[in-house]
Parts: C-alpha cells; structure tokens; sequence
C-alpha cells in the first residue's frame, strides 16, 4: 500500500522519494489527499515565514512559486495545455492533438498569465489575514479534485496516454475514501470551524464541476492536462472565497 504513496508523492511533487512504485497506478490516488495536505502545510509555512518579515507581497510571490517548484510546474502546463486546446481546437480531435503539443500557445499564455496574477493577488489578502491555514486548504483541495475528475469520467484518449493509469482504474472507492480523508483534514487544519469547511468545498465542488463539465463538453473525458487544470482552477476558486471569509472573520472579531 505503501508504495501507492511513493507513486502519489512522484506524481504530484518534485521531491526525490525512495521506494517502488505502485503495480496499480490508480491505488496512488488513495494518497493524494496525504500529499495535498504536505504541499499545503509547506506553501502555508512560506506565507507564514515571508509575513514575518513583514513584506506580504513577497511572501505571497513566495508561497506562488513554492507551489509552482514543488510541483514541477505540472498544472500549470496543464492549464496552459488545456487552454490552447479547448479554445485553440475546433473539433474534438483537433483539441486533443493541440492539447498534445508541448509549444505554449497564445490561450496558454492568456491563461498563464492570468492565473498567476490572480493567485498572487488573493494570496496576498490571505497572507495578510493570516489565514495560513486557508491557504493549506486550497493545495488540498485542488489534488482531492484530480481524484474527483479522474474517478468520475473516462479518460478521453482513445490511444492512451499519461494519465490513463490513474483514470482507468478509479472509481467510487477512491472518491469516497480520499473525500474522508480530505475532510478529516480540513477539520484539523480549519480547527473545526463549520463555516470555513462549508465555505471551502463548496468553492473546490465549482471548480471541479466547471472543469469536468467543460472538458466532458469538449473532449469527451479528461486527460492529463485537464487534471493539472482543475487542480490551478480549484486552487484559485478556493483561495478567492477563503479570502472574503478571512475578510468578514477579520472585520467581524
């Protein structure tokens, strides 16, 4: 079983694990919450550093680039590999062959672009806040999201290709499992306030229905870079909620 979170922690981070990896790819899934929360407590714990230096709109470009190196980067071309494609490809299959290319196109960039800029802006409200523990939240959530996306529709490649390992055999075991996992945590990590949970998964559920929705919509299924991109997507609708949250807290105490 163990070896399932070898493959998860190579999949999702840059770290160099040691161990075999999973016969069964998809058993990696079960660990995704695990890893999310690792991922969190680190990007949480760069926030907290840079705000005690008391220059928050560094800590936030921080806590940014921290997620981006940890994770090699993978969702973030995957959002770029994913706006190329959904909105650079006509058809079905053009999509797919654009989503394919490893070239950034002028969609890519766009959607780079933008997501990087919005993130570093509610990260520095976040940090600002002190609601490092928010930020925590939303790395979790968006990797509870790829097991989401992942065990609830079909791998939208019909030659195959990276990710269909994790697709192929995820299911409603590995939703139900990495759900409970995923809020046992944010109960721990939100320190059982109701509000935060409530307020959080439901931002994670609209950018996991948006994403899925829209690549169902366009190509069928998901794929690699459709995981990568609900992941940023999620990250980002968690993060903008949890800041007005940590706003109406912060005005409200």
């Amino acid at each position: 079983m163990l070896s399932g979170l070898v493959t998860a922690l190579r999949t999702l981070t840059v770290l160099p694990v040691p161990g075999r990896e999973s016969d069964r790819f998809s058993n990696s899934l079960f660990w995704f919450p695990v890893v999310g929360l690792l991922l969190g407590l680190v990007e949480g714990a760069i926030g907290f550093c840079g705000f005690r230096l008391g220059w928050n709109e560094l800590a936030a470009a921080l806590v940014l680039l921290g997620g981006i190196i940890l994770s090699r980067g993978m969702h973030a071309d995957g959002l770029a590999d994913l706006a190329d494609g959904f909105w650079g490809g006509k058809t079905r299959e053009v999509a797919l062959r654009i989503m394919k290319d490893s070239n950034v196109g002028s969609f890519g960039a766009i959607a780079l672009s933008a997501m990087m800029l919005l993130k570093w802006v509610v990260l520095l409200k976040l940090v600002g806040f002190g609601a490092f523990e928010l930020i925590a939240a939303g790395v979790l959530l968006a990797r509870q999201v790829q097991v989401l996306l992942a065990s609830s529709l079909p791998y939208a490649r019909s030659e195959g290709g990276t990710a269909q390992a994790f697709v192929s055999g995820a299911g409603a075991l590995h939703i139900l499992v990495t759900s409970l996992l995923t809020l046992l945590f944010l109960v721990a990590l939100l320190h059982a306030d109701l509000y935060a949970l409530v307020t959080v998964v439901a931002a994670a559920l609209v950018g996991a229905l948006l994403t899925g929705g829209l690549s169902w919509r366009k190509i069928g299924g998901v794929t690699g870079d459709v995981l990568g991109a609900g992941s940023e997507v999620t990250e980002l609708f968690v993060w903008i909620v949890a800041a007005f949250y940590a706003g109406f807290r912060a005005h409200g105490a």
